[in-house]
């Protein structure tokens, strides 16, 4: 597998309909008119992945007073999702994407370095989606630790 295609801004968001930590469907489309915060992970409960997952749930309520809905994609079962969201009290959706397709329509999905050496897996990446479905950033080989307040002040949040 080589690197993945990455979007640029003013791209279309790839659309997707996934199911969620709740049992539920959620689609992109269902959040059009508002902005969204799309960000890959590489797996539920892991130290770096819980890092980042708390980050943006403590940064939720500012996020969501800019307009932005925060959403988290990993290729993790909907019932892993579900003991991530109670361990950690997330309280934004975490969708379910095990056959990786939407992350790889996102090039989140490929060749990436990991201790040195070359590995395939989630490329930790965050994307901010316009109201109108478009990508406004697209930040990719993010650091689990830092990134949230890095992006609140890339937003203009603090």
């Amino acid at each position: 597998m080589t690197a993945p295609d990455r979007l640029s801004p003013g791209d279309p968001a790839p659309e997707f309909t996934l199911d969620t930590d709740t049992g539920a469907q959620l689609s992109l489309a269902d959040l059009r008119g508002r902005k969204v915060v799309l960000y890959a992970y590489p797996a539920a409960m892991t130290p770096g992945c819980t890092k980042q997952a708390c980050d943006f749930r403590d940064s939720l309520a500012s996020l969501q007073a800019a307009g932005y809905e925060v959403v988290g994609i990993s290729p993790d079962k909907p019932e892993k999702l579900a003991k991530f969201r109670e361990r950690d009290a997330i309280t934004f959706p975490l969708v379910s994407d095990p056959d990786k397709a939407v992350l790889i329509s996102y090039g989140a999905y490929g060749e990436k370095q990991l201790y040195g050496k070359t590995v395939t897996g989630v490329i930790r990446s965050t994307f901010v989606i316009d109201a109108d479905g478009k990508i406004e950033r697209a930040l990719y080989n993010v650091k689990a630790t830092g990134h949230v307040a890095k992006l609140r002040r890339d937003l203009g949040l603090d």
